[in-house]
């Protein structure tokens, strides 16, 4: 109870973020759960979804008990979307993991991320000013970011709460992708707070 008191303390936590919506996103390479060198430059010419997380989070766990995320990540990596899932917990920090069991978590949850990049240091995260897990991001093809913030409308530890929710990802995605301007490029992101 303690712990979901925690994470949901971080609902009222906002982002400022370190690079504005339509501006450039920041670059960076990290080393993904199979040791191989993932560089954001690698997928310029298609969108990339950046999910912060924490797979001990109350809300990471929210979203993908109830398969929400997995959802999600099939759904956009189907219309050729890039998701690169990005683990910022320090070590002996809750959810901290190396590669092994990144992959071991992950296929127990049937995730389908592209790649899980890892980010012991915390620099990628704090490029981001990821706030908490999950927090996300959409990253035009040209590399632009388009979207920071929460994945959808209901800032609840509630799994029944998913349907009744706007989906902030898909929509941001839609929009850009039909040629609009995303319409909401920037919420609050809701859940634990990264564990740096």
């Amino acid at each position: 109870m303690n712990l979901m008191l925690t994470c949901l303390a971080a609902l009222a936590i906002g982002s400022t973020g370190t690079a504005p919506v339509n501006s450039a996103a920041p670059t960076f390479t990290l080393t993904d759960a199979k040791g191989a060198k993932v560089s954001l430059e690698d997928f310029r010419g298609k969108y990339v979804v950046l999910e912060w997380w924490n797979y001990q989070c109350p809300i990471v766990v929210k979203h993908y008990s109830s398969q929400n995320m997995q959802n999600l990540q099939r759904k956009l990596t189907g219309e050729g979307v890039v998701w690169l899932t990005i683990c910022s917990s320090a070590p002996g920090k809750q959810g901290n993991v190396d590669g092994a069991k990144a992959l071991e978590v992950m296929a127990g949850q049937k995730g389908a991320p592209t790649s899980i990049l890892l980010d012991p240091t915390g620099e990628v995260g704090k490029k981001y000013d990821a706030k908490t897990t999950p927090h996300m991001f959409l990253v035009s093809p040209k590399g632009e970011l388009l979207y920071d913030g929460a994945i959808d409308s209901i800032p609840s530890s509630n799994a029944a709460d998913i349907p009744k929710a706007e989906n902030y990802v898909l929509k941001a995605f839609e929009e850009a992708k039909g040629g609009k301007a995303v319409s909401n490029p920037k919420t609050r992101p809701y859940g634990c707070n990264v564990k740096y």
